[in-house]
């Protein structure tokens, strides 16, 4: 039988595999819809950067390309992983 813990654990996990990816196209149109007095200083910054400005969500091509000229030495863990989701793939 699952202890309670672990079982939380391992629905946080599925849920979260199941959510898109802040800052990508459909974080973005999600975020749109949802009531603003919901969204985290977190969300606002994330929005704010990536969904106001076209093209510049994570996995469109002008943030493809952006990540292109950037030194992958100076790539996050963050942008390497979204970078191999949406762009090479």
């Amino acid at each position: 039988m699952m202890k309670p813990v672990v079982g939380m654990a391992v629905l946080a996990l599925l849920l979260s595999a199941c959510s898109e990816e802040p800052g990508s196209r459909g974080w973005c149109e999600d975020q749109a819809e949802r009531d603003k007095g919901q969204w985290t200083g977190e969300d606002a910054i994330t929005f704010a950067k990536h969904c106001v400005f076209e093209g510049s969500n994570i996995g469109s091509k002008s943030w493809c390309e952006a990540l292109d000229d950037k030194p992958k030495s100076d790539w996050s863990t963050n942008e390497a992983t979204a970078y191999t989701q949406y762009c090479v793939l």
